[in-house]
């Protein structure tokens, strides 16, 4: 496997050779003569929207074809809700152990800042700043000060409780299952699994309602 990091800065002249590569799958050493075949898995990476430089011409479009058959577009964090609070905590356990620092954790405002901050630089950004939070910290539990972001942050942190959790995928799944089902109360039971006396106690709390229309076949 050949991993290609930030393919959307790569210069045109490069790109061509690329392509070149990835019709014929053979290279030749330099200064060598031999055309050498290669059996290998391209996996390419960008920040950049390959599709938008296309039309600036700073990327070639056959190539774009080439790379872009399977495709997986990764969110930033800002678009992750919960995601940054727990990739801290992974990366805060991992920079204690290889400083050998006493750290544990973070203070609740300071998981409230990390929830509510945008993060620009996404996760290499979140790395540097726990990564000196961890160094600078003078307790055991990193502070707003300690990571440099703002102090007043009113990230909703409920979804920590699993409770909370559970009712809202239970009433987001009712919500989904009588809009697949039009509205009827038979039919969406039977996608949710459940009897439809069951239903409308769920409905009545989570305070749903609904129209019914065509409740029999």
């Amino acid at each position: 496997t050949l991993f290609l990091d930030e393919i959307g800065d790569m210069p045109l002249a490069l790109q061509a050779k690329l392509l070149r590569f990835l019709q014929d799958r053979v290279l030749e050493r330099i200064g060598g003569r031999e055309r050498i075949a290669v059996d290998v898995r391209i996996v390419c990476a960008t920040n950049k929207d390959l599709a938008q430089i296309i039309q600036t011409g700073a990327f070639r479009e056959d190539l774009y074809y080439r790379i872009s058959e399977v495709v997986v577009r990764i969110p930033p964090l800002r678009e992750r809700g919960g995601d940054a609070v727990v990739m801290a905590q992974a990366v805060l356990d991992r920079r204690a152990r290889e400083h050998g620092r006493p750290v544990k954790g973070f203070t609740p405002e300071a998981l409230k800042a990390i929830e509510s901050y945008p993060w620009p630089g996404n996760i290499r950004e979140l790395e540097n700043r726990v990564n000196g939070a961890v160094i600078m910290s003078e307790g055991k539990y990193v502070t707003v000060e300690d990571l440099g972001l703002p102090g007043d942050g009113g990230a909703d942190l409920s979804w920590l409780n699993l409770r909370i959790a559970r009712q809202r995928a239970e009433s987001e799944a009712i919500r989904r299952a009588l809009a697949v089902s039009g509205g009827n109360l038979s039919r969406a039971a039977d996608l949710l699994g459940i009897t439809r006396p069951t239903l409308y106690d769920l409905m009545q709390k989570n305070d749903i309602e609904v129209a019914e229309r065509n409740t029999e076949e």
